[in-house]
């Protein structure tokens, strides 16, 4: 019974693909089996929408008159400084990128209003973005000060990259300490009384294909309302985890980088965010499509809530420290019931993910294929599996005398 890729894109060229969403599979598969259902869905749909803090863009602003080299210089967008070290006019901004003024040397926690996510987003929305840099001059560049409005419409490029998005699985974080902290996964309330978790679950991209049969370098996917490619695997990456018999890790596992065009994308799908007392991040849409290939691979569509666990982590001392510490696992069911039970403890969770968007994302990518707008690509490479090499490790320190 097995397909093709090309086969699928054929069958989406003459409008007789058969596409559900990550979501619709689950009921399928129960009424008429995995294999009944592989014979007749060609695609399954995924989505997330999530803060992902190692995102970016990077962008070339074109040369001004007389010339400016950047590269090496200062520059900064709405205040937001933006990495120079490239060539003359090159900028790349992070999504964790803070104004000289930002918060952090107060005492107590800030409110971090606005970052490099923030630009992003309104770079996507046509917003005008106030540049202003300054360079140490040469021969061949000699302009030294460079004031100006920009809009992503003038930019020569304007491309989202982001080195670390759609994580496969993440921690649970909660708080066991006497005082609240506050962190990228949000404001822990102190002795276990809330819980936080970032992931759509049943619906993100990579628990749909947890071994990376089919999402490899070179997919075309949804990103930021657009399309993009993944380009390479995201950093962390680390598939060897401990893992149930459907596939799913259990730990934070794969990761992917991600790029495109962000002169396609919209503010909708590409938010800036500000966590208080942490800092600024940007939430991002990604979906990505499951071409069905085999019934093993539609198997690992049809996983569900209830077939899927993460760890429950201290962040006030394991996190931080690096304790190798789990406080228990729970299925993401139980995190979307509205409360765990930690130490015999009733604990309110919440997310900071939307499912709702990962409905709405898969939905649409859903809407792409059929409509013939969007087809499937064959990875170039696979990413990095269980057995391979690539592990998570942490920094070697060495003292430096």
């Amino acid at each position: 019974m097995a397909k093709t890729i090309a086969e699928i894109n054929e069958k989406i060229r003459e409008g007789k693909a058969v596409v559900v969403t990550a979501e619709e599979i689950i009921g399928i598969v129960k009424e008429k089996g995995a294999k009944k259902a592989a014979q007749e869905v060609d695609v399954v749909t995924t989505g997330t929408f999530g803060p992902m803090c190692s995102s970016g863009a990077y962008i070339n602003i074109g040369h001004s008159k007389p010339k400016i080299k950047l590269g090496g210089g200062r520059a900064y967008l709405n205040d937001v400084p933006a990495y120079t070290g490239f060539a003359a006019v090159d900028l790349y901004i992070g999504a964790n990128a803070l104004p000289d003024d930002d918060p952090r040397n107060r005492s107590h926690p800030g409110d971090f209003n606005y970052g490099g996510g923030h630009v992003i987003e309104e770079l996507a929305a046509g917003k005008d973005i106030r540049l202003a840099a300054t360079a140490y001059g040469t021969d061949c560049y000699p302009r030294k000060k460079l004031e100006t409005w920009i809009n992503i419409k003038d930019l020569n490029e304007a491309v989202l990259f982001n080195i670390r998005n759609a994580y496969q699985n993440y921690n649970v974080a909660v708080n066991l300490s006497d005082k609240t902290i506050y962190t990228y996964m949000g404001v822990l309330k102190p002795k276990l009384a809330n819980a936080h978790f970032c992931s759509a679950g049943q619906l993100s991209p990579l628990f749909n294909d947890p071994y990376y049969k089919t999402i490899g370098i070179g997919t075309r996917i949804f990103l930021g309302g657009g399309t993009g490619f993944i380009a390479w695997q995201g950093t962390q990456h680390s598939p060897n985890v401990l893992r149930s018999d459907n596939g799913t890790p259990r730990r934070g596992a794969g990761t992917l980088a991600v790029i495109g065009d962000l002169k396609q994308m919209k503010p909708r799908w590409l938010v800036g965010a500000s966590m208080l007392g942490y800092g600024c991040t940007l939430t991002v849409g990604v979906g990505i499509p499951i071409p069905i290939l085999s019934e093993e691979i539609l198997r690992y569509t049809a996983v569900s809530d209830e077939d899927i666990f993460a760890a429950v982590v201290d962040y006030s001392e394991a996190y931080p420290y690096m304790k190798p510490d789990i406080l228990a696992e729970v299925s993401y069911a139980q995190l979307k019931s509205g409360k765990i039970v930690i130490r015999g403890k009733k604990v309110p969770t919440a997310s900071l993910s939307s499912y709702s968007r990962a409905v709405e994302i898969a939905t649409t990518l859903k809407e792409w294929i059929l409509s013939g707008e969007f087809l499937l690509t064959e990875p170039v490479a696979p990413l990095p599996g269980v057995g391979s090499d690539v592990v998570f490790k942490p920094l070697l320190e060495r003292p430096i005398e």
